[in-house]
């Protein structure tokens, strides 16, 4: 279905895409009709140029023509967007991307915020919310001057009333100064008990005044008359006049019959409440916000987990952190040395003391001084820098103690529907909150006023569920979610926002998803795809190419080996073409084979009473030298137990890391056979442009090195640093080591030129004249890590650093390439090559833990067989590792398994399974296994 060059002309741009003659990254001039109203996968190796094509190709045009449209008054406020280079696109529509990056670390930004739905709730809550007592629980209510003149004009015609305020004697003044001062407003009667009493006669005699409260100032005497707005006005105008000298009381008296009382005021059990109000319900807003965290949700306080960072030690062999050393160990030797007078164990690990023992090492009792007065004392030292410095080091983010995290002032939790406050609601899973808006009941009178605003919200709510995120909850911040999560946010937000005739261009939207949730996301794009957009998936997941309308596969390989359409079709006819890895691997011809034997494993870290977010206080083993995979649904709650518990856990422990711990007793087992720990997670290596691969690795420093050695650059006293382009010396001082100057254009896209100097060289002449076997620094940039790795064969450790990037399937990417330009897979392999040069160059005493958090993000079946025998080589050198991951490819070839679930969010948290691949194909009510059995 390739279309050739000569019929692009003919090809109708209402109904394809078409892109002629890209030449971005490394694309090789590449053509392409993509049909318009379908549903598109791009497939490829990692570095094929899916994204070059998808994004900076397809996306960045649909971006430029938007831009290019607006007045140049407004492009000036706007990011200049770069022409790709291509020959020409037709039929772009609207370009919508939806990408990995979790590109927001505001603190104050939460799943409910991102996705408009907490905007509709306060709007919500604010309209038809209800404020109740929390003294008494009945609902707290105000009445209108119209309502006071409503229950007056229910009365029969004729009838004869009185409007009557509170008689108040206000601070300062005197009784007969009060009743002097109701007569010059020109009120003449008091009334008591319903019958009227002249002021003058009182003033005559205040002693018979003897209970000032029963009094009533006479405010007007009315009789009924329907029909009448002279009457309604004269009422009204009472009645607000009565509210104003009763300091918000009014009351009417039937002569002959009932005394109504009325109140202005928003209190009830001698509480004043606040009036709902849109931003009563807005941490964002000082006025809605909690004072003690100013809405953050967070302070910064003691962290009791960096205090006592190994929980398995007792007092007495150190299990406070700062009561160590000469000069603090003192603090900790009281308590030692009176414990027998309390009876508290000393030897007894920290972990296995009573709730009370926790309690008393930090406020103390006679004998000894708490960690609170520690803290305390350090506080009032702060002027010297040695206490500042050690109180620093026990600093830490804490949930505030106020709101508890919620974020909102107190009183917003007062305010309820159906007995929910938004409070509740924001800490309750996505489908749990799904589930109470569609069970809703209300009265007509708020249903009318709620009706827009409850369709918004269930709306968003569904696509959330959809898109497998039901066991998020609306206060979750988005800083905290996995670039895959929050790329599934964003996708729910398009659709809640029902676009049409837009492409939406997404990136590897699968991520994060077990195979069961890929299901789910397929429908998603399809409904997207059936409002009438352009759907284009860059992916790999096998699940998500079946439902594809059609397949465009990049290849053949990677980098310079790629940048060419090797087949456009359906899927079926993929399977047939043997001329692409994707097809290879789809028709069984390629395949990653199932390790001959698992690992045997005698040493083992366990997490012990984990229950942090919806981990239900489970025990967890994990396996030394030995590759581990953490798998379950997705919100089963591996993330937490590995990222939360497991690396700051035993990272406190070894001291190298300072994160927030979750609810656990500790990390227990072999502790002591683990030296390091490292955490290889999904961040990009770095987005400046002088960010590369060459030096995030290591190896440029040997390179440096190495020129400096030259005969030619010792004798011009040239040091390593005279070869790096970040730091004045050798680089080009015109271009500062860029290589290209920058032109502002204004109104149009900024231009990158060659810089005249250095030629794009990015150093000096006097510095290039250096050269090792035959090659400048500049050169040696621009060769392929392939090339290098042959070209310092002599130079063990530059081939030692480089090695690690072969391995990991990036021979083809050039030494000095920007980070920027990197793909997501291959930024993550770039940093996986570090830490296996780590790993393969460190001592044999070492045993290093190494974590990783799904790598097979952006990696194709070919890719992951590389970076399956780059971990194997890890643990083969005596190091363990543990793997976040859906992938089955990766899941079959573990040594232990680690299974969560059942289900995410509430239904999840608890252990599955623990064992091998073999063991957990043979059970039966099992997802995991489920989607196992075909591999094992």
């Amino acid at each position: 279905m390739i279309h050739p060059e000569k019929d692009f002309d003919k090809l109708d741009p209402k109904r394809f895409i078409i892109i002629k003659g890209a030449r971005v990254n490394n694309l090789k001039n590449l053509s392409v009709a993509i049909p318009r109203n379908k549903l598109v996968v791009v497939t490829g190796l990692s570095g094929s140029g899916k994204s070059s094509l998808a994004f900076d190709t397809l996306f960045a045009e649909g971006q430029r023509m938007y831009v290019e449209s607006l007045s140049s008054y407004a492009r000036q406020f706007l990011g200049r967007m770069e022409k790709p280079e291509v020959d020409y696109i037709r039929g772009v529509a609207p370009a919508i991307a939806i990408e990995q990056k979790v590109n927001t670390r505001n603190p104050r930004s939460t799943v409910g915020t991102s996705t408009e739905i907490y905007d509709y709730l306060r709007l919500l809550f604010a309209r038809v919310g209800k404020t109740f007592s929390p003294v008494s629980g009945n609902e707290v209510t105000k009445h209108s001057v119209t309502d006071v003149v409503e229950f007056v004009a229910s009365h029969e015609e004729g009838t004869r009333m009185t409007v009557l305020a509170p008689f108040i004697i206000h601070e300062g003044r005197t009784l007969e100064q009060e009743l002097n001062i109701l007569m010059s407003k020109g009120y003449t009667r008091l009334s008591l008990d319903g019958e009227p009493v002249f002021i003058e006669d009182l003033l005559a005699d205040l002693g018979q005044m003897k209970d000032p409260e029963r009094y009533r100032v006479l405010i007007d005497r009315l009789s009924v008359t329907h029909d009448s707005d002279d009457f309604a006005f004269r009422t009204a105008d009472s009645v607000q006049t009565a509210f104003f000298e009763g300091a918000g009381i009014c009351e009417v008296e039937v002569l002959g019959g009932e005394r109504r009382e009325f109140s202005d005021k928003f209190e009830l059990d001698g509480l004043k409440f606040e009036e709902p109000s849109v931003n009563l319900f807005t941490f964002n807003n000082p006025y809605g916000a909690c004072k003690t965290c100013e809405g953050f949700g967070s302070v910064i306080g003691i962290d009791a987990d960096l205090v006592i960072p190994n929980k398995s030690k007792s007092v007495y062999d150190g299990a406070i952190a700062p009561w160590q050393g000469a000069t603090m160990g003192k603090w900790g030797k009281a308590l030692i040395n009176n414990s027998s007078e309390f009876g508290f164990p000393v030897h007894r690990p920290y972990c296995d003391l009573t709730e009370d023992q926790k309690e008393l090492i930090w406020t103390g009792n006679k004998y000894f001084k708490g960690l609170n007065a520690f803290f305390k004392h350090l506080e009032s030292k702060k002027h010297k820098i040695q206490y500042r410095v050690m109180l620093s080091r026990y600093r830490g983010r804490t949930s505030c103690p106020d709101c508890h995290g919620t974020r909102l002032r107190k009183d917003a939790g007062f305010v309820k529907i159906n007995g929910k406050s938004i409070i509740d609601l924001v800490l309750m899973p996505v489908s749990t909150v799904g589930a109470f808006f569609r069970d809703l009941k209300l009265s007509d009178h708020d249903y009318k006023i709620a009706k827009r605003l409850l369709k918004e919200v269930v709306n968003r709510l569904e696509y959330l569920e959809r898109v497998g995120l039901g066991y998020l909850t609306l206060n979750r911040l988005t800083s905290t979610l996995s670039g895959g999560e929050y790329q599934r946010i964003k996708l729910a937000t398009s659709l809640g926002s029902a676009l049409v005739g837009s492409m939406y261009i997404l990136d590897e939207p699968s991520i994060g998803l077990h195979p069961r949730d890929t299901e789910r996301l397929v429908g998603v794009l399809k409904t997207l795809r059936d409002l009438g957009n352009t759907v284009i998936v860059v992916e790999h997941e096998e699940e998500v190419m079946l439902s594809a309308d059609q397949i465009i596969d990049i290849g053949p390989d990677a980098g310079a080996h790629g940048g060419e359409l090797m087949f456009q079709g359906t899927l079926d006819e993929l399977r047939k073409a043997d001329n692409t890895y994707t097809a290879r691997y789809l028709n069984g011809t390629d395949s990653i084979s199932i390790p001959e034997k698992r690992r045997p494993w005698k040493y083992a870290l366990e997490v012990r009473g984990a229950r942090e977010n919806n981990l239900k206080n489970i025990d967890v083993k994990f396996p030394l030298n030995t590759l581990t995979v953490v798998t379950g649904v997705s919100g089963s709650g591996k993330s937490t137990l590995v990222k939360k518990l497991l690396y700051p856990g035993i990272g406190k422990i070894l001291e190298q890391v300072s994160a927030e711990t979750g609810k656990m007793e500790g990390v227990f087992g072999d502790v002591d056979k683990v030296t390091h720990v490292e955490f290889v997670d999904q961040n990009p290596i770095g987005k400046s442009s002088r960010s590369n691969p060459v030096t995030y690795v290591k190896a440029y420093d040997s390179i440096r090195a190495l020129f400096a050695a030259q005969t030619m650059a010792k004798q011009r006293g040239y040091k390593p640093a005279h070869f790096s382009f970040n730091v004045e010396g050798g680089r080009c001082e015109v271009c500062e080591g860029e290589g290209t100057v920058t032109v502002e254009m204004q109104f149009m896209a900024d231009l990158h030129l060659t810089c005249e100097s250095c030629k794009g060289k990015r150093f000096k002449q006097e510095v290039l004249d250096v050269k090792y076997k035959g090659k400048d620094i500049s050169e040696v940039l621009e060769l392929t890590v392939e090339e290098a790795i042959e070209f310092f064969s002599e130079s063990k450790a530059v081939r030692n650093k480089l090695k690690p990037l072969m391995d990991v399937g990036l021979g083809y990417i050039c030494l000095g390439q920007s980070a920027n330009s990197l793909s997501g897979g291959e930024a993550q392999r770039v940093k996986l090559a570090f830490f296996l040069g780590k790993g393969q160059n460190a001592r044999n005493k070492d045993h290093v833990l190494f974590i990783f958090d799904e790598p097979t993000t952006g990696l194709h079946f070919h890719d992951i067989r590389k970076l399956l025998d780059s971990i194997n080589a890890l643990v083969n050198h005596g190091s363990s590792a543990v793997i976040i991951e859906h992938n089955p490819e990766v899941v079959k070839s573990a040594d232990w398994i680690i299974d969560l679930g059942p289900e995410g969010g509430d239904e999840g948290g608890y252990l599955n399974f623990e064992g091998t691949p073999e063991e957990m194909v043979k059970l039966e009510d099992n997802y995991t296994a489920r989607f196992l059995k075909g591999k094992v």
